[in-house]
């Protein structure tokens, strides 16, 4: 396993991102702020956006994500993840290339298991990046962290379901290109609890669909925004219910995986960047005639700044490493660990360098008090850090309670032998 020798092509594609990161990305920061300021809809494309889309479209620097080369360069996720933190230095940068959540999950699903007239009206149209999507999985009235725990009925009625009930943090779901929903509801409560949840396509000008309201997020209305969703007696044919009833849960279950990891990638470029950041501010700042760059506690946080963030690229260049070798399910520790140690190593440092840059740093003139917004968030999306602890503990645990399980059984075999030969 070399983690450390990038691909030929990996290589390539990791130069000409950087290099259109410094040419367009960068030199754009402030003209994108401006013109979601000017924006009458916080949720709107700005022009900047679209323009920067086409040159890199035009750059081969698309779809980066994607595994099939159909449709993208049909990169590994080890080849994708320096990508991926490149991208995840700029808020918006992902999106430039079309590697933006939720669309990069939704396509993996749309791609795995849409049907043909999926892939034509909805599929081909993300792939362009002429469309957006949400995914509508967590619920206000339950905890969304077990996903068995959905409420949203799914009732068969003919050739049709008819689905009731609420969603939110339904991202993406705000923006006026958003076109489609992958919903995940209950078609069958009877059924054994991974078999009770389907997963539906739901267009988002569906008769009874209603957006109720967005959800700010530490008083941020991100662009994608996070929608509350009422599902009033909407009705969806029986063709576009996904892979086939009951397949709800698995469905996530390999939709989530690769998005977890992504999420990852590009948090190591947000620390990264908070980072420079903070040594900027360090040494251009003095207190008591002295640089804090010269103060033992600065440079403390900055050394442990640099070995947290090594740590935990390499544990992600791990986890990614064995996604591709040997499958999501047997790397399913790496990304769960990996899941709960970027986005908390990451906070720490947008933390400090908050600190570093005073009150500025909780200002918006910085971009760090909407990335410690954003990466706080992450701690929940995707499953909060408790449930991928205790889906690694339980892992850890499962030898030795086997062991103790064999060895009570052999107790009790020998007892039983003991009664008999009496």
């Amino acid at each position: 396993m070399d983690l450390f020798t990038p691909s030929e092509r990996g290589a390539k594609y990791r130069a000409q991102l950087l290099e259109f990161m410094d040419a367009h990305i960068y030199p754009n920061e402030s003209v994108y702020a401006q013109q979601m300021r000017e924006s009458d809809n916080p949720h709107a494309t700005p022009p900047i956006l679209l323009e920067l889309k086409q040159k890199a479209k035009d750059a081969g620097l698309w779809n980066l994500f994607h595994p099939h080369p159909e449709w993208g360069p049909g990169l590994t996720n080890l080849e994708y993840a320096p990508l991926a933190e490149i991208m995840g230095r700029v808020g918006f940068a992902s999106e430039v290339f079309n590697c933006n959540a939720p669309d990069t999950g939704n396509i993996e699903v749309f791609t795995l298991f849409g049907t043909d007239e999926h892939k034509k009206r909805y599929l081909q149209p993300l792939l362009d990046g002429e469309i957006a999507s949400a995914f509508a999985m967590t619920e206000p009235d339950v905890a969304s962290s077990d996903a068995t725990n959905v409420e949203l009925s799914m009732v068969r009625d003919g050739d049709e379901y008819i689905l009731n009930g609420r969603k939110w943090f339904a991202s993406n779901v705000m923006r006026p290109d958003c076109k489609v929903l992958i919903v995940m509801g209950k078609t069958d409560p009877t059924a054994p609890v991974h078999r009770q949840q389907s997963m539906m396509v739901v267009p988002t000008d569906a008769p009874g669909l209603t957006i109720v309201r967005n959800l700010p997020v530490f008083g941020y209305v991100d662009r994608e925004g996070h929608g509350e969703l009422i599902f009033d007696n909407v009705r969806v044919p029986a063709t576009d219910v996904l892979k086939g009833e009951g397949e709800g849960f698995a469905i996530s279950q390999a939709r989530l995986g690769p998005g977890r990891i992504h999420h990852c990638m590009r948090t190591i470029g947000v620390a990264e960047r908070a980072l420079e950041l903070m040594c900027a501010r360090a040494t251009q700042r003095v207190t008591f005639g002295k640089p804090i760059a010269e103060r033992a506690n600065i440079q403390d946080w900055i050394a442990e700044a640099r070995i947290d963030i090594e740590m935990v690229r390499l544990l992600t260049l791990k986890a990614a490493h064995m996604m591709d070798t040997v499958g999501n399910k047997e790397a399913a520790t790496e990304i769960a660990a990996i899941k709960v140690a970027a986005p908390n190593i990451a906070l720490q440092i947008i933390d400090r360098a908050i600190q570093v840059h005073g009150g500025g740093g909780v200002t918006d003139d910085f971009p760090l008090a909407m990335a410690y917004a954003h990466i706080r968030t992450l701690r929940l999306a995707d499953g909060p850090d408790e449930v991928h602890k205790r889906a690694i503990a339980r892992r850890e645990l499962r030898p030795y309670r086997d062991a103790a399980a064999a060895a009570q059984e052999t107790v009790a075999g020998v007892s039983d032998q003991a009664l008999v030969s009496r």
